[in-house]
């Protein structure tokens, strides 16, 4: 996935919802290893300091986990990932229908526009 930041919201939070992405989707499985701070931070051309802050958050969720200086690995706990898929679908329909109401847009109608395309496609 490529690293496309905007200037809406903090860096550190938008790479923490990258992270949490790719994680969520199985590009990091569970207990499996991430690259370290400087290879993720010159991945995704920004400063060491911006990524570790978003990997801290992503720890503080217990998404990631610290073994000594051995790296950060990702949880295998399905609760912690089932909680972390939840915040995310919530974040992104609240984001839907905060943008579908500045366009005049009802919930009803955002669902029927979004059922047409699930069936176009």
């Amino acid at each position: 996935m490529a690293w496309n930041f905007n200037n809406r919201e903090a860096m550190f939070l938008q790479i923490a919802d990258h992270m949490r992405l790719e994680i969520l989707n199985g590009v990091y499985a569970p207990d499996q290893q991430i690259p370290s701070v400087r290879q993720l931070a010159f991945t995704a051309s920004v400063n060491p300091n911006t990524m570790q802050r978003a990997l801290a958050q992503l720890e503080e969720e217990g998404l990631l986990y610290a073994r000594g200086t051995v790296g950060r690995f990702v949880s295998s706990d399905p609760d912690v990932i089932s909680a972390a898929k939840e915040r995310m679908r919530q974040k992104t329909v609240r984001r839907w229908i905060r943008e579908a109401t500045a366009l005049g847009i009802s919930v009803d109608e955002m669902i029927s526009y979004i059922q047409k395309e699930e069936n176009e496609q």
